[in-house]
């Protein structure tokens, strides 16, 4: 059984905060606003994973009114999601995720992104596509007050007879 989910995440920018993306640290003048360290990328693979296997949200699992996930690093948060899916005899094959910001640059830190969440996701790093985009200047990404990100992710689940299990 081979299933899809869509993962969308945004964030507005923040003084004083670090920029995470795809679980790497970018230099930035700006980081993002948010209850954990706000890592919109894997925020949104998160939801595709889960939306994939029908399993709720992000906010349902790591809910931003619990104190545990202040300030949370988001590939924790995206491995213990990698192993309840494992657990339920599904796999990752594949995750595509396009980053839509006007600042900073990110070409220079797209390998890191992608070796970083294929460590994470147990597959080949050619099985992760990280794309960044501008919104050429329109509504409030384009005008640079935060960062938008849309994700795509596929699972599967073994062959007949091992039926994955709810979530």
């Amino acid at each position: 059984m081979i299933r899809t989910g869509i993962g969308y995440d945004s964030h507005r920018f923040a003084e004083g905060r670090r920029f995470v993306l795809g679980g790497v640290e970018i230099p930035s003048d700006v980081g993002l606003l948010g209850h954990s360290d706000a890592d919109a990328l894997i925020h949104a693979l998160i939801d595709a994973l889960l939306g994939a296997v029908a399993a709720g949200d992000i906010g349902q699992h790591f809910p931003d009114s619990d104190p545990t996930w202040k300030d949370a690093d988001s590939r924790k948060l995206l491995a213990t999601v990698v192993s309840e899916l494992e657990a339920g005899r599904w796999r990752v094959v594949n995750v595509d995720a396009t980053v839509v910001a006007e600042r900073p640059k990110l070409a220079p830190f797209i390998v890191r992104m992608r070796e970083s969440l294929a460590t994470i996701l147990h597959v080949e790093v050619s099985r992760v596509s990280v794309k960044a985009k501008t919104n050429e200047g329109m509504d409030a990404v384009g005008h640079r007050e935060g960062i938008a990100v849309w994700a795509v992710a596929t699972v599967e689940s073994p062959p007949e007879g091992n039926a994955p299990q709810d979530f």
